[in-house]
């Protein structure tokens, strides 16, 4: 009598702790090394309409009123915000691709319906991971926006508990789910769509004969492409929200806000620093998905799982 084949591998704990650890630093390594390019990012969209500062005028004009230490400015919520964030993502992603395709039944419905399961997975951790980041991104926000608000992570979320309690923590939380939920959509749908087309084009014994140095190429790729979709996607929020850390749009919840700020900013304001933030995006999708799958083939983690149509093969 034959058994069965079972429809997704068996996860256990520990490897849902090595997918966390590996999301965990994959976000913090990139997030962190990227942290002037933020500074400079949240300072441009929070320019006046109009404004002609640009990537560089910007760097320069921070360097020489605060130090090079300006373009720092925030790195303390950004690594350990990340750190939780991306291990949230990335480990939840698997899970709840997993129970996607699970629910789907059958391998054949999971391929026909794997954007629904990309879609839905990536969703799910974000918000997940979202919920556990907004405070520390609020603070990182309000220290890059308002100079000398605190000189560090601790320092940041004592004032903002202090004078704002744990609403101010979560001020953002909707606008930021309108950022971050579209931004995960993009970075995880875009990147297997991309991976779908290397496969479909290469075969595996191909890929096996690049080696390693193949293996990274196409991670990068792929993570560029969906690094760059992320960015156009969720930019419109990016700005409002930065806006909204600052203190503006007024009184009222935070959708009000978000939808007066809009009003406000324009067409045309609410893509400030739009290129900036692709390219920052695109190093820091691409950074991480290379970095996810070393550390996870590093530590003995099992291989994602793959729904895409059967490959080509030689």
């Amino acid at each position: 009598m034959t058994t069965k084949e079972p429809l997704t591998p068996n996860f256990t704990l520990a490897n849902y702790v090595q997918f966390f650890a590996a999301g965990g630093l994959c976000a913090t390594v990139t997030h962190g090394g990227l942290t002037p390019v933020d500074v400079v990012k949240t300072r441009l969209q929070l320019e006046p309409a109009g404004s002609r500062q640009t990537m560089v005028s910007m760097a320069k004009n921070i360097v020489t009123t605060e130090g090079p230490t300006g373009l720092l400015t925030g790195f303390g919520p950004t690594a350990v915000g990340y750190l939780i964030q991306g291990g949230a993502k990335f480990c939840g992603y698997e899970f709840f691709k997993k129970k996607g395709v699970e629910l789907a039944g059958s391998r054949e419905n999971a391929q026909k319906y794997r954007q629904a399961i990309y879609l839905g997975g990536a969703a799910a951790a974000e918000v997940i991971a979202t919920t556990l980041l907004t405070p520390l991104e609020a603070a990182r926000i309000r220290m890059v926006s308002e100079r000398g608000y605190a000189k560090g992570l601790v320092s940041a979320l004592t004032k903002m508990a202090g004078e704002e309690g744990l609403a101010g923590f979560y001020a953002g939380y909707a606008p930021i789910l309108c950022k971050q939920v579209p931004y995960s959509v993009a970075q995880f749908a875009v990147n297997e769509s991309c991976h779908e087309v290397v496969a479909k084009n290469i075969s595996k014994d191909t890929l096996k004969r690049w080696g390693k140095a193949g293996e990274v190429s196409v991670q990068l790729g792929c993570g560029i492409i969906a690094g760059t979709a992320a960015a156009i996607l969720s930019h419109p929020a990016d700005t409002l929200l930065s806006k909204i850390n600052k203190g503006g749009g007024g009184k009222g919840s935070a959708m009000s806000k978000f939808f007066r700020l809009a009003k406000e900013t324009g067409p045309v304001g609410i893509w400030a620093g739009l290129g900036t933030r692709i390219l920052m995006t695109s190093f820091l999708v691409s950074g991480q998905f290379v970095i996810y799958a070393q550390i996870k083939q590093a530590v003995g983690a099992p291989p994602g799982i793959e729904i895409h149509p059967d490959t080509k093969t030689e």
